[in-house]
This record gives structure tokens, C-alpha cells and sequence, in this order.
């Protein structure tokens, strides 16, 4: 009895600790912006360093402000009026372009979520010897058993610890030599032949940055955050807490962009300084960089790039669920939330199961999980460009915001936003084209 009782008094002991570490009191921002480098993006950011060497570097640094601006934008409106981003969409549009909205994005998730498992099971595969169709599996049931059966509160917290897998990529630079002058060079005075090559890497690097799924996640966890213990109003109905809880957003969603955004930055750079640097230019999986890796910068850092992968894919596959979830739950009114019970959210859960399992059957099917990818791309930078125009009029609406609108610096990064992903959907229909 007592040496039963030790093992929980430890668990216990640890459970509290967590609890108690700052990172467990971060907002959703940090969790939204590492799920962005979710594998398929970890594979987009490998190959933009293994073809153009340094010279995709520039692209980040532009992405970070952009991204963040519209994903701070969905968390206010998720904050401001205690609804998720489709409720809102669904009260203020019509509700015939909103279901179309999310018949895309869940096909859109389901097909990155497919991409997702692959790449882990391909890595696990890579460092365990075990048959990646297995481990596949393996992370698909776990994945769909924490979500229905842990509670969000819990669950959220090694959400939050996993997002530390993306130091990882910091982490390779160290057992590499990197000429820091030239990646500060290329990053402000890239060079490179805008051709249908680099076209289709810079339109899959803003694609993978500002996805869709993110504005929904982002959205739907302010709303989640407010309804834990202790339970928060509405702004719309609360004042109080307005000007605390809108410099809480702008900071924990700036931080978390700007982490995720570094690190993307970090991943061109290490398979720049190792993979184009010796020749190895076309990357078809994110394991095969792992791999890679390996006889190149050694041992420590296929490991290092490969725990990146397979940390940031637990949190990423749950986000791309979650999103459809939360999504096609407020469109069709039935009751949703990670924080309750499985038979009191039976339609919630019911997608995020259909979503990763319908995935893992695209793993048994004809459909490549890298076709399944280039087509989540395509569907991803369509809708996101009407997604970004509504979410800005959403915001700008006294009727929707009371008086909690954006400002002016705000509002005028996300119609960039919205003017950069309209011109990257254009431009992926050349590449796009030429394959078809």
C-alpha cells in the first residue's frame, strides 16, 4: 500500500509543479504559434533552406507581423465577446459562405493532419527502427484519447511544455558553423531568380505561416481560457478587466508568434548552413531532412531536428482537429469545448475523431501524404484570403467589438495580410497548373 501510494504522492508532487512554472500561465498564443510548425511546415521550411540556401531567410521576418496581427485580432475577438470565431462569422454573415468556409478548412485539416502523422511516423520509424505505419497508429489513438478523455485544463498545461521541442532548432545551430554576417546579409539582401521554383517556396512559407485552422484555434482558446475556474465574463460585459486582458492578448500573441516565427527562421537556416551547403537541394519529407542531418552535422543534431518534428506533431495534430471542431460545432449550434466530457460534446468530439482517423486511413490509401499536403496548401491559401477580409470587418464592427475595435497600425497590417495571402493564392495557381 505504501509503495503504491509513492508513486502518486510523486505524481502529485510533479503535477504541481507544473502547475505552478510560468509557462503553465502563458496564454493560447504560445500553444497557436508553435502548432504552426507543425510537420508539413517543419518539411516547408527544410526545403526553402536546402534549395536556396540562405536566401529565403527574408521571408520571416516579414511573415512575423503579419501573422501576428491577424491571429491577435481572432484572439480579441474571442475575448471581447466570449464566442469563437465562427458564432461570430455565422451571426454577422451569411450562413451559406460560412459553411463553405468550414466544409474547406476541415478538408483542408484533415489533409495537413494526414501529412503530420506520416512525417512522425517517418521519423519515429527513423529513431526507434519500428515500422512507421505502427507508430502512426500509435500517435493517432493517443492523440484522439487525450483530447476526449483529458480535461483541457490538464491537457493544456503539456501543451504548453511541449512547445519547448521547438528549441530543438536552435539547438542544431550549435553543433554547426554558421557565417552569422552572411545570414545577416541574405536575410535583409536576399538572392535569388524569381522563377516558378522560388514562387512555389515563398507561397508554401507564407501559406504554412497564416493558415486558416490558426484563426479558429486562436479564436475558440480565449474562449476555452475564460471558461476555466475561475470563470471570466465577456468583455463586452465586463470592463473591468479590459485593459489587463487586451495587453495580456497583445503580448502573449506578439511572444508567441515572434517564438514561432524564430524558430521557422531557425530551421531554413540550419538545412541551409548544412543541407545546401552540401548539395542536398530537394527535400520530399521532413524526415528525409532529419535523416539528412545526420552524416552531416552528426548524430546529436538528427536527434535534436528530429524530437523537433516529433514534439511540435503533438501539438500541431491536436490544433488542426481542434480548429474543425470548434468550427463546424458553432456552425450547425451543437455544444463544444475541450473542457467538457465526452457524452456532453458528442458532435465536438465526434470530428476531432473523424478528422485524425479519416487521416490515417489516407496513410493505407493511394493518396500521398505529400499530395495530401500540396493540396491542404492550396485549399488553405484560397480561403484564407475572404477568411482574413472577414475577420477584419468582424473586428472593425462596433456592433460585434462595442468599443474594444483595433487600431489603425493593426487594422493596416492585417489588410496586408489579407493583400499578401490574395497575391500568394495567385501565384500558386502557375505552379499548381504546370503539375495539373
Amino acid at each position: 500500500m505504501t509503495g503504491a501510494r509513492r508513486p502518486r504522492r510523486a505524481w502529485a508532487w510533479v503535477w504541481a509543479r507544473l502547475k505552478e512554472h510560468p509557462l503553465a500561465r502563458v496564454g493560447p498564443g504560445l500553444i497557436t504559434g508553435v502548432a504552426d510548425d507543425d510537420p508539413s511546415g517543419i518539411l516547408t521550411y527544410s526545403q526553402a533552406g536546402a534549395q536556396f540556401g540562405l536566401n529565403m531567410l527574408w521571408t520571416m521576418p516579414i511573415a512575423f507581423p503579419l501573422m501576428a496581427a491577424i491571429q491577435s485580432l481572432c484572439a480579441r475577438i474571442g475575448r471581447v465577446t466570449g464566442r469563437g470565431l465562427a458564432a461570430n462569422i455565422k451571426s454577422a454573415f451569411s450562413p451559406g459562405v460560412l459553411r463553405a468556409v468550414v466544409a474547406l478548412l476541415l478538408i483542408a485539416n484533415t489533409l495537413n493532419i494526414a501529412a503530420d502523422v506520416a512525417a512522425m511516423g517517418d521519423v519515429a520509424q527513423l529513431v526507434t527502427g519500428v515500422d512507421r505505419h505502427w507508430m502512426t497508429v500509435a500517435f493517432v489513438i493517443g492523440t484522439v484519447m487525450l483530447q476526449v478523455f483529458v480535461p483541457y485544463h490538464r491537457y493544456v498545461i503539456f501543451l504548453k511544455w511541449l512547445t519547448l521541442s521547438l528549441l530543438a532548432y536552435a539547438a542544431v545551430l550549435f553543433t554547426v558553423r554558421v557565417p552569422w554576417g552572411q545570414v545577416m546579409l541574405r536575410t535583409v539582401r536576399p538572392i535569388f531568380t524569381p522563377d516558378a521554383g522560388a514562387a512555389t517556396i515563398i507561397v508554401g512559407i507564407f501559406g504554412t505561416t497564416i493558415s486558416p485552422y490558426l484563426f479558429f484555434w486562436q479564436a475558440s482558446e480565449e474562449v476555452e481560457d475564460m471558461q476555466r475556474p475561475p470563470a471570466s465574463a465577456p468583455l463586452l460585459r465586463d470592463a473591468s478587466a479590459a485593459a489587463a486582458e487586451l495587453r495580456r492578448i497583445d503580448w502573449d500573441t506578439w511572444s508567441g508568434m515572434f517564438y514561432s516565427n524564430l524558430a521557422s527562421y531557425f530551421i531554413i537556416l540550419a538545412t541551409a548552413v548544412t543541407l545546401h551547403r552540401a548539395g542536398v537541394t530537394d527535400i520530399e519529407t521532413a524526415a528525409q531532412a532529419a535523416g539528412a542531418l545526420r552524416p552531416l552535422a552528426g548524430s546529436f543534431a538528427f536527434v535534436l531536428f528530429a524530437a523537433g518534428i516529433f514534439g511540435v506533431g503533438l501539438i500541431g495534430v491536436p490544433v488542426l482537429a481542434g480548429s474543425g471542431a470548434y468550427a463546424l460545432c458553432e456552425t450547425m449550434g451543437w455544444k463544444w469545448g475541450l473542457e467538457r466530457s465526452a457524452t456532453d460534446a458528442r458532435g465536438f468530439y465526434g470530428v476531432i475523431a473523424i478528422s485524425v482517423l479519416a487521416a490515417l486511413a489516407i496513410q493505407y490509401s493511394p493518396i500521398s501524404p505529400m499530395k495530401a499536403l500540396v493540396w491542404s496548401a492550396v485549399i488553405n491559401g484560397v480561403v484564407a484570403v475572404p477568411l482574413i477580409v472577414v475577420i477584419i470587418r468582424l473586428a472593425s464592427k462596433k456592433s460585434v467589438m462595442g468599443p474594444y475595435t483595433p487600431g489603425r497600425v493593426q487594422l493596416a497590417l492585417a489588410w496586408a495580410t489579407a493583400l499578401l495571402m490574395g497575391f500568394a493564392a495567385l501565384w500558386m495557381l502557375v505552379p499548381l497548373g504546370l503539375r495539373v
